[in-house]
């Protein structure tokens, strides 16, 4: 006589009970793969983006997304986001200063809008600073450059990178950027100017004024983990290269639709989610 017998329990119950458990352990397993091969490349991506990335595999073995996050809770998997914060503006200068062309503007094409910031990836002993120019709309890295300094020179290397990327120089174009000293030398401005380049820029600390340049920031060091390096400005470059690459190519966005930015950079049809503030009555760009 089985022993399940002896306590009432009927013997096909209890090995299909033994069956769900194992079948329900394999899910799991197979799951974390997934998600430990996703963060391969984006070690810190969210558990609505890795959803969106995995859909098709997930659905074919019967996870939704709330069981995913079941899973990745269990698992001690969730992303939890990180904060810093180091000043790399200085608005202290004898340089003019322009306008914010876009606090009231519709974005709603690609090569509309490009933003521009400067953040801090390195570690005291080897500081390292990356300039971005980032497309407003699409939310494409245009250009970039490290260097191990905050010089005019390095953020006029991002837009000359961006500028060669350009592909309609018909359709009207705004540069936004924080009043910093980069921004407004004559340099960077005759480079804008050169190219038919209308220069914005924020009129205060407040840091929606350029909140998707500041928001690519927090991704590419929260997800991307670019700042937790202490290594030669070389190997620096090329780490930002990588990831800014995967970043372009295979991150989806919210605020696209769960596009990639190379992909929402090849159309304009797609209206971009804006959100707004809790102490403002504009909109704002919508998180990324």
């Amino acid at each position: 006589m089985f022993a399940c017998n002896l306590f009432g329990i009927d013997r096909q119950v209890y090995y299909r009970r033994i069956k769900r458990k194992i079948n329900k352990e394999a899910k799991v397993v197979e799951v974390v793969s997934m998600i430990h091969q996703v963060r391969q490349s984006m070690p810190r991506l969210g558990g609505k983006k890795s959803y969106h990335i995995l859909m098709d595999d997930l659905k074919s073995i019967k996870i939704g997304r709330d069981k995913l996050f079941d899973i990745l809770r269990a698992n001690h998997l969730l992303i939890q986001p990180k904060r810093s914060y180091h000043v790399t503006t200085n608005s202290h200068h004898r340089f003019r200063k322009h306008q914010n062309l876009i606090l009231d503007l519709e974005i709603n094409k690609p090569n509309q809008v490009w933003v521009a910031d400067i953040t801090y990836i390195g570690k005291r002993e080897k500081p390292c600073y990356l300039s971005i120019v980032t497309d407003a709309y699409s939310k494409k890295i245009m250009g970039y450059y490290v260097a191990d300094n905050m010089n005019t020179e390095s953020s006029v290397k991002a837009l000359n990178m961006a500028i060669k990327k350009r592909k309609s120089k018909e359709i009207p174009l705004i540069h936004h950027s924080d009043r910093g000293l980069q921004y407004c030398a004559n340099d960077y401005q005759n480079m804008l100017s050169k190219n038919g380049i209308l220069p914005s820029m924020t009129q205060n600390s407040d840091p929606y004024e350029n909140a998707v340049a500041e928001r690519i920031n927090g991704i590419l060091k929260q997800e991307f983990m670019i700042d937790k390096y202490n290594l030669d400005l070389k190997v620096m470059k090329q780490i930002v290269k990588e990831s800014i690459n995967i970043y372009n190519e295979l991150r989806p966005h919210y605020s696209n639709f769960m596009l990639t930015p190379n992909k929402m950079h090849l159309q304009s049809q797609i209206k971009m989610r804006t959100y707004k503030t809790k102490n403002t009555c504009k909109n704002v760009f919508a998180s990324v």
